[in-house]
């Protein structure tokens, strides 16, 4: 990196954010492969209550979820917000202080969730004191992006930022809200909703989690690291605009399709289905505008593979903005609601969609952090294969045992009685729970060659743009 880009830049913290999300990714997901293993093979839990499914699977979840996908969120828009408002860090103190609270409260999930210590609710497990933290962590991030943003020399915000500063005002509140409960012990609490409205306040957090953190927070690092690495700029910027206005309007509405024939009132599940299918038309016009990107562009993927993840990402990303509204529909929820096809869903957007354009974005920033190319090119595209096909597998095996479930639980006897018990559809679902367990460690692979040649190329950058110099100077 050169000397002038150190002095107008604070990038420091952007690398530290940058590793610690490669390392979280292998991490995280090993949890998952670990307890997926446990399903397919339940002696895996040794008979400890530690190891168990139900201890382990939040701690997956909040690794995956906030310790990778919250690193990656905060070291993208760190970088992102600097380079396109041409100026540094409002507070490079408060950006230090963002990292180390952040990573603080990754360590006291991982101790606090295998003993037990959990509110139960989705998403939102952590208890009240850890809450707290994750506020008062997540209001610095946002603030020291906002005040980039005011202090910048452009004229425009361009549109990457905007999606960043609505999925921070979107989970501020959505966090806050949701997290409202009356301390009865030092990690233990009672949300101040109860009952339906309970459930409803829950959803209303959980899909938007998946909505804002999980997708506006990404697309704000597609359009940024898109038009980057193909070196063309967005395809349509209108469309992108529309894309993020339909989304910050859409998206808060879609909770209370988690929720179709229980106690919440009808008329809520049938809103958010309706709506559910008119966010199709905004997230494909999204998906559409970064793959059109690379008009007269597509003889890229063959040499580029950083490339390569963040256009597979986007067909991920229309897939699974497609299939969760017809979910959401309430003929097809009949099917589908407690069965494995969720799981499926899920995965096609956290594996595919998430984690496969933030493998691009971190190939992307490592080259330009240490002012260096990738150790391996071929390990990058190692990567990317293991991480498609291991995606694949997973998301087949659930699709086929989900289907299969919901067919199994809803078949009768002509006398009208149920023809398989609970049991049977358990026992008939191992093959494919095996099947997913393979899937999760192909695509840990990926994660673990990946951290591999990051970890190389931070060790060699030096030596090698000394060689690069050299060979310039020869």
């Amino acid at each position: 990196m050169g000397t002038a880009q150190e002095e107008t830049y604070n990038f420091e913290v952007v690398r530290w954010f940058t590793v610690m999300s490669v390392i979280y990714l292998v991490v995280g997901t090993l949890v998952g492969v670990y307890i997926a293993s446990e399903l397919a093979w339940p002696v895996l839990n040794f008979d400890l209550a530690e190891l168990s499914f139900g201890r382990l699977r939040p701690l997956h979840t909040n690794a995956v979820i906030f310790a990778f996908g919250g690193c990656v969120l905060m070291g993208t828009a760190f970088y992102t917000v600097q380079r396109t408002c041409g100026v540094s860090l409002w507070s490079n103190k408060m950006a230090w202080f963002t990292f180390w609270g952040w990573n603080l409260i990754i360590v006291s999930a991982v101790i606090t969730l295998p003993l037990g210590i959990t509110q139960g609710k989705e998403y939102a497990e952590l208890e009240w004191p850890i809450d707290l933290a994750i506020a008062v962590v997540w209001l610095s991030y946002s603030i020291n992006f906002f005040m980039t943003v005011l202090k910048r020399k452009t004229s425009h915000i361009y549109v990457s930022n905007w999606f960043f500063l609505g999925m921070m005002v979107m989970i501020t509140y959505l966090h806050v809200v949701n997290s409202l409960a009356i301390p009865v012990g030092m990690f233990e609490s009672y949300s101040v909703f109860s009952g339906v409205q309970d459930a409803m306040i829950q959803w209303w957090w959980g899909h938007n989690a998946v909505g804002f953190y999980l997708t506006a927070g990404f697309l704000g690092i597609m359009y940024y690291f898109v038009p980057k690495q193909v070196n063309r700029p967005v395809f349509s910027y209108r469309l992108s605009v529309i894309h993020f206005w339909a989304l910050m309007f859409g998206y808060v509405w879609l909770g209370a399709h988690h929720l179709q024939y229980t106690a919440l009132p009808d008329w809520t599940g049938s809103l958010g289905a309706a709506v559910s299918l008119a966010m199709i038309i905004p997230s494909w016009g999204g998906a559409i505008n970064g793959m059109m990107t690379l008009s007269g562009a597509w003889d890229k993927l063959r040499t580029d593979y950083v490339l390569r993840f963040l256009i597979m990402s986007l067909a991920f990303y229309a897939m699974s903005t497609f299939e969760g509204p017809v979910m959401s529909v309430k003929t097809i929820n009949a099917l589908s609601h407690y069965t494995d096809w969720t799981i499926g869903h899920v995965h096609s957007g956290a594996l595919g969609w998430v984690a496969m354009v933030a493998a691009g974005a971190l190939y992307h920033m490592v080259e330009r952090l240490w002012n260096t190319r990738m150790y391996s090119a071929s390990l990058v595209n190692m990567h990317f294969w293991l991480a498609t096909i291991g995606t694949v597998v997973y998301i087949t095996a659930m699709w086929v045992s989900g289907i299969m479930q919901a067919l199994m639980w809803r078949d009768y006897t002509e006398f009208g009685t149920l023809t398989y018990t609970f049991a049977e559809s358990v026992a008939a679902m191992h093959p494919y729970y095996a099947m997913r367990a393979i899937g999760g460690m192909i695509y840990w692979l990926g994660g673990a060659v990946m951290l591999y040649n990051v970890v190389m190329t931070i060790r060699t950058a030096s030596d090698r743009r000394e060689v690069n110099a050299a060979t310039a100077n020869a």
